[in-house]
């Protein structure tokens, strides 16, 4: 039985309307915030962007030139602070000796090359490679985090073996390939988990998506 993934869209689009995300002022900024957010919640990426900000360091030229112990204190509030300092100057790195520190160059790349690309930068696994390809390159990539695994798990769509391309197949092989759809998807599941679906008591009576299950 095919799962009814454009339909749990629809209704979950009209419940919630349009979520804006990904929450960044611009390019560069999105691809810092997804390396900063792994393995920590958003509100301390956003006090870890906040320091970058008032110091005028969201931007390529400033990154490059900060001192590591400087990056450190600046988005300390990220946690792991030590290991993402290495992903950030890793990122700017390979942005400067492979693109000429532009992100147009690396973004002429498409689809699978792109990824390709992406995942071979240390510190960028398959969900924040996507979350670039999809909010700052704009081309269509499906990302699967925790809480698309958890509504997938949830309404039997996978079991526990499923890996990530093949949850992200679920999606893509469901959907037009679009990625203004993409996006809103993404952001509209990670609503629902944390409005309703949570991890420990989700709230299931009063779900919007009771009815798919």
């Amino acid at each position: 039985m095919t799962p009814p993934i454009y339909d749990v869209y629809n209704t979950l689009f009209s419940h919630y309307g349009k979520q804006h995300w990904w929450p960044a002022e611009s390019r560069f900024e999105m691809i810092v915030g997804a390396i900063l957010t792994q393995n920590t919640a958003w509100t301390n990426v956003e006090k870890a962007l906040s320091n970058l900000r008032k110091n005028q360091a969201l931007n390529f030229q400033s990154l490059e030139n900060a001192p590591r112990e400087q990056l450190m204190e600046w988005i300390r509030p990220a946690g792991f602070f030590n290991q993402k300092a290495d992903y950030l100057q890793e990122l700017i790195s390979n942005l400067r000796n492979k693109f000429d520190g532009s992100l147009d160059k690396l973004f002429n790349l498409e689809g699978a090359a792109l990824r390709t690309e992406l995942l071979s930068w240390k510190g960028i696994g398959k969900e924040t490679a996507d979350c670039i390809i999809l909010y700052a390159a704009r081309q269509p990539a499906f990302v699967v985090d925790a809480y698309t695994k958890r509504i997938c798990r949830r309404h039997s769509w996978i079991d526990d073996k499923a890996k990530y391309d093949d949850v992200a197949k679920l999606f893509t092989d469901n959907l037009p390939e679009d990625v203004q759809l993409f996006n809103e998807y993404h952001a509209l599941i990670v609503r629902i988990c944390k409005d309703y679906c949570t991890a420990r008591k989700p709230n299931c009576k009063d779900c919007p998506l009771k009815k798919f299950l």
